[in-house]
């Protein structure tokens, strides 16, 4: 797939997605915008699993400043509204896992763009910036939701209003992602989670998804039958016979996703 503003590679059933913007540290504007809610949308058709990172020293700058929208008078709500709000479910919503590869700073509407995906992985120098208060605005693109079910709310509060830095270190121990690795080492983690989850049961993975997302919102009993609801969807499937069978061979499975 060719695009203006990303790179979209397909190998091994993962989609790779890398927004390409690095004289402006992947700063997003409307073009980049378009082009990632299509390839988002259209991963799932040919990939098991998607892997969204960023080209050069930074993953995403969040909204561009410079963007000629925003010099002549961006129109906030309609924007999130209308292009950051479908682009956020397509990642949130996505029927296949979604790993952002953070291997660099994530700053504002970037920072939360990564924090949408099912896994984060960081590099050790990256950093995760809400600096919207920077500039006299609130969080968005999902910040208010992500980081008090990630964080915890005191934690949450204090990276909004303080909007200072937070190392990937400091991201893993807050349980803000799920883990910091070593720059040496990011690229191959980064595969070896990617093959991992584009090799495993997917059907079983959205049911995953499905069932801790909903968590939030349902009581014991409603999250008890959810549970129940999915297993028996779960254990229909040919993977978990595939799975079944793999262990009492004793050997690895071969799933197909189904």
């Amino acid at each position: 797939m060719q695009y203006e503003t990303i790179l979209y590679e397909l190998s091994d059933d993962i989609a790779r997605i890398t927004l390409n913007r690095p004289d402006v540290m992947n700063g997003l504007n409307g073009q980049m915008r378009l082009d990632l809610l299509h390839a988002l949308r259209h991963a799932p058709e040919e990939a098991r699993a998607i892997v969204l990172t960023g080209a050069g020293r930074a993953f995403c700058s969040g909204q561009d400043l410079g963007d000629a929208s925003v010099t002549t008078g961006l129109d906030m709500e309609r924007t999130l509204r209308e292009e950051y709000e479908p682009l956020l479910k397509a990642i949130y919503d996505c029927p296949i896992p979604t790993i952002s590869a953070v291997n660099g700073a994530a700053a504002g509407a970037g920072a939360n763009l990564a924090l949408a995906a099912d896994v984060v992985i960081a590099a050790d120098s990256a950093v995760f910036i809400q600096a919207f208060a920077r500039i006299g605005l609130v969080p968005d693109a999902g910040g208010t939701y992500w980081l008090p079910r990630q964080m915890g709310m005191a934690k949450a509060m204090g990276a909004a209003l303080f909007a200072e830095s937070i190392t990937a270190q400091k991201a893993e121990n807050w349980g803000m992602i799920w883990e910091a690795v070593p720059d040496d080492a990011f690229t191959a983690t980064v595969d070896a989670r990617a093959r991992h989850l584009a090799q495993g049961p997917t059907a079983t993975y959205g049911m995953i998804k499905q069932a801790l997302r909903q968590s939030f919102e349902n009581d014991l009993e409603t999250q008890l039958g959810l549970e129940a609801k999915l297993q028996g969807e779960a254990g229909k499937t040919r993977d978990f016979k595939e799975g079944v069978l793999a262990f009492l061979e004793k050997r690895p499975a071969k799933y197909e996703g189904r």
